[in-house]
């Protein structure tokens, strides 16, 4: 049975970091040109050397997102782009256009294919062709189900890997591929832009009664027509694994460190418990309660099984038990050195994810600020302080607290 490659978002160096040290496979990421996520930070060319070394040098793989849709003024600066960079190191090529394909072919030989979701690939025939043109790897369309990508495996090399999208948000239109944006906007969603209207309230008003407003459907917090439920399959591992899926994709390149070391904790202890039992696997509560504790929409598992409610008609909120507080820098065992997020006090009990993913309870006995005061409480961001907790902390845990 093939083990299945946990594949994290990385939308900054220290969301690399914490999908690193949290268990993932591999990276997805950006550099300043080409990817589809203009709002996160990304990679200018030295931060994209350094992101491959520090991968590498932990076993762990670096995907770069070359999956917009370039317009002809565009063409000109993809060559450099691409042998830039296959130099630094960049291990696949996540693309979406068969002309970028070909350059890639080019200018980077030695960098692995992967045809993006924006693609759309839908059936056996196209991930064939696609196969036929170099790909290594098609990242299947977000709305097949389990029997679908099940009979696409069955009708492939099995050298043609499938990767698909397990966890977090999803777009309402069809493999990410959206006009909504660039007509109410101007922001191009297909370049990496997208202003989300989808999230937005709505109202119906009738032309000749100018503000006066008429909900689609009565509620005091507007109307919410587009508003995507987010994907979790953290419950379905054996399934997604007896579809043929090589690759579990966690959506999240504009989400923080925190998000990122959380999800791919969750999804890297869910498939290793199921490869060391698959006939008796039954996931830990540990680990579904895990992805309750970042901020997220409702969840569902999309198209997955076939259709089910997408939407949420009722709010555009997000769900959120927790709040980060700190992380720690540093540990000698009996104290911790952490960085403020949020503001706790002595004598909270804390929620810490260690970075071997075990979480546990401690409780906040002493806090001593820079200037060796002891205070009652964390109130400043970013605040440099010394902890004493009933168990000890190791160095590079999140620290969270219940709401």
């Amino acid at each position: 049975m093939f083990k299945p490659e946990v594949l994290s978002p990385a939308g900054d160096f220290e969301c690399l970091e914490s999908a690193v040290r949290f268990g993932a496979d591999a990276v997805f990421l950006a550099g300043k040109q080409f990817g589809m996520r203009t709002a996160s930070a990304n990679f200018d060319l030295d931060e994209l050397k350094k992101a491959c070394d520090y991968a590498h040098k932990n076993n762990v793989k670096v995907h770069l997102t070359c999956n917009t849709l370039p317009r002809n003024y565009e063409l000109a600066g993809l060559p450099v782009f691409l042998e830039n960079a296959a130099e630094a190191g960049v291990d696949a090529f996540i693309i979406a256009d068969v002309g970028v394909m070909e350059l890639a072919k080019k200018h980077a030989p030695n960098v692995a294919l992967h045809v993006s979701t924006q693609a759309g690939v839908t059936n056996h025939l196209t991930a064939n062709t696609l196969y036929n043109m170099g790909a290594s790897r098609v990242v299947l369309a977000r709305e097949l189900s389990l029997d679908e990508i099940a009979g696409i495996r069955a009708k492939v090399p099995q050298e043609l890997e499938i990767e698909c999208f397990v966890h977090g948000a999803m777009c309402v239109s069809f493999s990410g591929r959206c006009l909504i944006s660039s007509y109410m906007t101007g922001r191009d969603a297909n370049r990496g832009d997208c202003a989300q209207p989808c999230r937005w309230k709505y109202h119906l008003f009738e032309e000749n009664r100018e503000g006066q407003f008429f909900p689609v459907e009565e509620n005091e917090q507007g109307t919410f027509l587009y508003n995507s439920r987010d994907l979790c399959m953290i419950e379905h591992i054996p399934e997604l694994v007896k579809a043929g899926i090589s690759s579990f994709k966690i959506e999240g390149r504009a989400k923080s460190s925190y998000y990122v070391a959380v999800i791919t904790n969750a999804y890297r202890h869910a498939v290793d418990e199921f490869m060391k039992n698959p006939d008796s696997f039954k996931l830990p509560d540990w680990i579904k309660e895990e992805t309750e504790k970042i901020s997220h929409r409702e969840y569902n598992t999309g198209f997955y099984f076939g259709t089910e409610p997408g939407q949420v008609t009722d709010n555009g909120g997000y769900i959120r038990h927790y709040d980060v507080v700190a992380f720690c820098e540093s540990s000698d065992g009996e104290n911790a050195n952490i960085t403020q997020r949020n503001k706790f006090l002595v004598g909270n009990t804390l929620d810490i994810l260690p970075p071997s993913g075990i979480p546990f309870n401690a409780k906040c006995l002493k806090l001593i600020n820079e200037n060796g005061e002891e205070v009652e409480s964390a109130p400043h961001a970013m605040e440099k302080l010394t902890m004493l907790t009933d168990k000890p902390i190791p160095a590079g845990s999140v620290i969270r607290k219940k709401r």
